[in-house]
């Protein structure tokens, strides 16, 4: 079985920053791709930011520049380091990952259970 878990939501003022981190554990062989979504209540899931193996990075327009994402893969993490936090960044934050658990398997995605990040005075 496979999991990912989030933590550093919470309450924030504007301007503040927050650091999100997932962790993937279980019967994981490989890992490519991490990411985070979020989403407001009653509107869609959106993209935040992504993560692939080598590294290379995609941002949402509304974060870039604001939010940099990067990964452990020694430990099977990903980071969110969200800075200049406006009060539309409030959403529940949810980590994404693309995961295979043998070398026969293909990659299926995972979501987490998602972490709540309030931005407000």
């Amino acid at each position: 079985q496979v999991q990912l878990v989030e933590s550093g939501g919470g309450l924030v003022q504007p301007g503040g920053s927050l650091r999100l981190s997932c962790v993937a554990s279980g019967s994981i062989f490989s890992i490519n791709s991490m990411g985070w979504y979020r989403q407001v209540s009653g509107k869609q899931r959106e993209l935040v930011a992504t993560i692939i193996s080598d590294d290379s990075t995609n941002y949402a327009d509304s974060v870039k520049g604001r939010f940099t994402i990067s990964r452990d893969n020694a430990n099977n993490t990903v980071f969110l380091q969200m800075t200049s936090l406006k009060s539309e960044d409030t959403a529940v934050y949810y980590c994404y990952a693309t995961m295979r658990i043998s070398s026969r398997s293909w990659f299926y995605g995972y979501w987490g259970q998602g972490t709540q990040v309030t931005v407000s005075s």
